[in-house]
C-alpha cells in the first residue's frame, strides 16, 4: 500500500513545486513583460525610416527635425525616439508638465536619468551632491546683491587680458575669449582669488568638462556587456581620473590653509563658495558633499561650458545685429549711469531689453533639443490615461515648444525685443505674473531651458548675472564685426540632440577704457 502510493505523493509535491515556480516566474517576468508590451504600443516617431539604426542615424545627424515632427504629429500625447543611447526614450508633450512635476523622485527621477546618461558607474564621477544646490540657493544667489559690483570688476579686469588693447581691428576667438573670461569670472566666487586666474585652475576647469564627456563616449561605445571588465581600463577614463587626482593636490592646500586660520578668532572668512561650502559641510555629511576638489570639479562642469555656450550665441546674434548693439549700449548706460556707474542688481534688472534679447538667444539656439530628462522607476499613467512603464526616460521637446508658431509668432525670426514686448504689454495690462514670466531666469511650460519643477537649474541667477555684465562690458568697451565678406551670422552646428556654435573669429577693437557714465 505504501509503495504504491509513494509515487503518487511525489508527483503531487512535484507538481506543487512545478506550479510554485511557474506562479513565481509570472510575478517576476509578468509586469516586465506587460511594460514591454505598454512601450511598444507608444508610437514611434520616423518609423517610415525603416530599421532603428536608420533611425539612429537620422537622430545622429540632427535631432530638431524629429522632435518637430512627433511634437506636431503627437502634440497632446507621447512619442517614442531613437537616440544614440541605450535607454528607451519616450518624449512627452509639455502639457503635462503640471502633473509630471507633482511625481516624486521615486517615480521619476533626474538623478537616475544623469546618471545612465553620463555612465557614472564607470566614471565614478558625482552627479548629485546635495551641498551644492542648497549652498547656491541659500548662499550664492542672496549674495548676488553684494557681490555684483566684485564680479563687475573681475570681468572688466578678465577682459583686459583677453580682448585686444589696440584701436585697429584684431581677429578674435570668440569661444577661446569667453570661456577663458567665464572660467576666471565664475572662479573668483567658486574658489576665490587665491586660484581664480592661476593656470592650474583655469587649465582644470576648462578642461575637466571636456575629459568627462570624452570618456562618457569611450565607454558608451564598448558594448553594454563589455563596461563592467573594460571601462576602467580606457585610456579617456584613466585621464579623468588623473584630471581629479591633480586637482585635489593643488585645491587641497587651499582648503586645508582657509581651516587653519579659522581657528584663529581675527580670521577674516572670505565670501565665496569655497567657504560657504565648507561652513555647510556639517549639515551634509554624505560622502560626496564631503569631497571638496569633486565638489569644485561639479560646480566647473555645472557652469562654465553651459554659460560660455550662451555667450557665444548671444555674441554671434549681436553681431549680425549691428544697429542693436547702439540700443543695447544706449540702455545699458542709462541703467549704469541711474546706478552711479556701479552693476548694481537694480541696474542689471532695468536692462530689460539686454534680458530679452538674451532669452531670445535662448529661444532660437538651445543648447539641447529636449529638457526635463527623467528616469521612470515605477510605471505610472498620464491623464489622458497613457501609460508610461517603468524602465524608460522621458523628456520634453523644447526646441519644438521653441519653434511653436501658436506660442510664438513667426518663430523662425530672431526678433531681439520679442519678450521685452512681452513684458510691456503684461505689464500694462496689470499682469505681474506676465511680465515676471518673460524674464531670462524664468522657467515655464513655454520656456524650458533651464529645465522646470523641483530641479530647475538653481544656478541661473548667477548666470545670468555673469553673461549680462559681460557682454555689457564688451560691447561698451569694444566694438564688433563679422569678418570680412560675412554678412549672416554663423549657423550652429546641430548634432544628435547638441547645438553648438561654430568656433570662428570675430573682428573686436578698443573703443574706451572704462565705463564712467556718470
Amino acid at each position: 500500500m505504501l509503495s504504491s502510493t509513494l509515487p503518487s505523493a511525489l508527483a503531487e509535491r512535484w507538481l506543487l513545486v512545478a506550479t510554485s515556480i511557474s506562479v513565481l516566474a509570472c510575478a517576476l517576468v509578468g509586469p516586465k513583460l506587460i511594460d514591454q508590451w505598454r512601450l511598444y504600443c507608444i508610437p514611434i516617431v520616423a518609423a517610415e525610416l525603416g530599421n532603428t539604426e536608420k533611425r539612429r542615424q537620422a537622430y545622429l545627424a540632427g535631432s530638431r527635425k524629429l522632435y518637430n515632427q512627433g511634437y506636431k504629429k503627437f502634440q497632446d500625447s507621447v512619442f517614442r525616439i531613437t537616440t544614440s543611447r541605450q535607454a528607451d526614450i519616450v518624449v512627452v508633450s509639455p502639457k503635462f508638465l503640471p502633473e509630471l512635476k507633482k511625481l516624486s523622485d521615486s517615480i521619476v527621477s533626474m538623478a537616475a536619468a544623469v546618471d545612465e546618461t553620463m555612465e557614472t558607474k564607470y566614471l565614478k564621477i558625482e552627479t548629485t551632491v546635495p551641498i551644492v544646490p542648497h549652498t547656491i540657493k541659500t548662499s550664492l544667489t542672496p549674495a548676488l546683491t553684494r557681490l555684483n559690483s566684485l564680479l563687475a570688476q573681475e570681468i572688466n579686469e578678465v577682459l583686459a587680458i583677453e580682448l585686444p588693447s589696440s584701436r585697429d581691428w584684431a581677429e578674435v576667438d570668440v569661444h577661446e575669449f569667453l570661456v577663458r573670461t567665464v572660467t576666471m569670472v565664475s572662479g573668483r566666487l567658486f574658489i576665490g582669488p587665491e586660484l581664480c586666474r592661476t593656470p592650474q585652475y583655469i587649465d582644470t576647469a576648462i578642461n575637466y568638462t571636456m575629459d568627462v564627456m570624452a570618456a562618457q563616449r569611450a565607454v558608451q561605445m564598448l558594448r553594454p556587456w563589455q563596461r563592467p571588465f573594460a571601462a576602467s581600463r580606457l585610456a579617456q577614463v584613466k585621464k579623468l581620473a588623473q584630471r581629479e587626482k591633480k586637482a585635489s593636490e593643488f585645491l587641497l592646500p587651499i582648503i586645508k590653509a582657509r581651516q587653519e586660520a579659522a581657528k584663529s578668532p581675527d580670521y577674516d572668512k572670505p565670501d565665496d563658495m569655497l567657504e560657504w561650502i565648507l561652513d555647510a559641510q556639517s549639515k551634509f555629511t554624505d560622502e560626496c558633499s564631503q569631497n571638496i576638489a569633486k565638489v569644485q570639479l561639479g560646480l566647473s562642469f555645472a557652469a562654465i561650458h553651459t554659460t560660455t555656450l550662451t555667450a557665444t550665441n548671444a555674441l554671434y546674434d549681436l553681431v549680425a545685429l549691428p544697429d542693436f548693439i547702439d540700443e543695447l549700449r544706449e540702455e545699458a548706460k542709462k541703467a549704469l549711469a541711474e546706478n552711479e556707474g556701479v552693476f548694481t542688481s537694480a541696474a542689471l534688472q532695468s536692462m530689460k531689453k539686454m534680458d530679452s534679447f538674451l532669452k531670445e538667444t535662448l529661444r532660437l539656439h538651445p543648447a539641447t533639443m529636449a529638457s526635463f530628462q527623467r528616469k521612470v522607476l515605477q510605471t505610472f499613467s498620464l491623464s489622458n490615461g497613457q501609460v508610461i512603464p517603468a524602465g524608460v526616460t522621458i523628456e520634453v521637446p523644447a526646441v519644438s515648444v521653441n519653434s511653436d508658431p501658436e506660442i510664438f509668432p513667426n518663430p523662425d525670426k530672431f526678433d531681439p525685443l520679442r519678450f521685452y514686448k512681452l513684458r510691456e504689454t503684461a505689464k500694462d495690462s496689470g499682469s505681474v505674473e506676465g511680465a515676471a514670466l518673460n524674464q531670462f531666469v524664468s522657467v515655464s511650460q513655454n520656456s524650458l531651458t533651464f529645465g522646470f519643477g523641483r530641479h530647475t537649474c538653481p544656478g541661473r541667477f548667477f548666470a545670468a548675472n555673469e553673461i549680462k555684465m559681460i557682454l555689457v562690458n564688451a560691447v561698451l568697451r569694444y566694438d564688433f564685426k563679422m569678418p570680412d565678406g560675412c554678412t549672416e551670422r554663423f549657423p550652429n552646428i546641430e548634432f544628435a540632440h547638441m547645438s553648438i556654435p561654430d568656433m570662428k573669429k570675430l573682428l573686436a577693437r578698443k573703443i574706451q577704457d572704462d565705463l564712467m557714465f556718470f
